[in-house]
């Protein structure tokens, strides 16, 4: 490598695991035509409470859907548990929620 060349670093994100993968089926068939990403942070809380060791403890989901029009930041939270159904506190020990409606 030469001496005037950049040094880029680049991460990749690891393909996502079973827990994930089904967290994002059951959001996929909950809110139709959402626009949404869900990220595994477990990596950033290894070794912490609740890092069972699994890899996928911990996610971070930013969600846009049109249903989300008029209802609040607790009720949209609400909304992405229940799709979720046992996963956040049984198999998933933290899950961050951004919900929002397009336009905002």
């Amino acid at each position: 490598m030469s001496e005037n060349q950049p040094i880029h670093n680049t991460i990749q994100k690891p393909a996502a695991g079973p827990v994930q993968r089904e967290m994002e089926t059951m959001l996929r068939a909950a809110f139709p035509d959402a626009d949404f990403t869900l990220d595994n942070d477990s990596a950033k809380h290894h070794g912490h409470a609740g890092d069972d060791g699994s890899g996928e403890s911990h996610f971070s989901l930013t969600i846009e859907w049109a249903g989300f029009a008029g209802q609040n930041r607790v009720a949209r939270q609400r909304a992405v548990n229940k799709a979720l159904g046992d996963l956040p506190g049984q198999r998933v020990h933290a899950l961050a929620i951004k919900a929002t409606a397009p336009g905002e």
